[in-house]
């Protein structure tokens, strides 16, 4: 990579996180502070690098973002490794995240899941578990949307094939749904 190449890079990624439908990311904000106020919770999943952006934005909440406020419930179904293997060696990776909608999913929860192709079976099928229990699903996806884009009732594709720009984007949308969030609650709070 050469210095011309990193310019073109940044300015490729800039055009990327620009074209993000501010009004979809806004109203997503909107649903996921109604959820939390009314006692919900979100629940994130994500393969590879979209698991550590799932488990990213879920620390946003849980933590803080940039202001002081109160803990918000945000799980990334990731993270518990023995309910993770446990499930693939009984069942199949394919349910890795749909037994976890299935155990801790309740209506009315926002269930995010993040997929660069729109592709994985997993997050396929956990949406699917979640749009049963009737919840709020949410695609995060790059340009075609993939199979996500039919299977979540909300999904804010990034206009891009790159994984690394979609992820880029897809950390800048969770920064974004935190601010909103965590404006909301402060405001509310207070």
């Amino acid at each position: 990579m050469e210095i011309d190449d990193i310019d073109a890079y940044l300015k490729e990624g800039s055009r990327v996180r620009l074209s993000i439908d501010k009004n979809q990311v806004y109203n997503l904000g909107l649903k996921i502070y109604d959820c939390l106020k009314n006692g919900g919770k979100i629940l994130i999943m994500g393969n590879g690098g979209s698991a550590a952006d799932a488990q990213h934005i879920a620390a946003e909440f849980v933590g803080k973002f940039l202001k002081e406020r109160r803990a918000l419930p945000a799980i990334a179904l990731h993270t518990n490794t023995s309910s993770l293997t446990a499930i693939a060696n009984d069942y199949s990776y394919d349910d890795v995240f749909a037994r976890q909608i299935e155990a801790f999913a309740k209506p009315g929860d926002v269930v995010i899941g993040i997929s660069t192709s729109g592709n994985s079976r997993n997050v396929l099928k956990a949406v699917d578990k979640a749009n049963e229990l009737s919840c709020l699903t949410v695609g995060l996806t790059g340009r075609s949307g993939g199979k996500l884009k039919d299977a979540a009732k909300l999904v804010i594709r990034v206009d891009s094939d790159s994984t690394p720009l979609i992820q880029e984007a897809h950390i800048t949308i969770g920064h974004i749904l935190s601010n909103i969030v965590e404006d909301l609650i402060t405001k509310m709070d207070a």
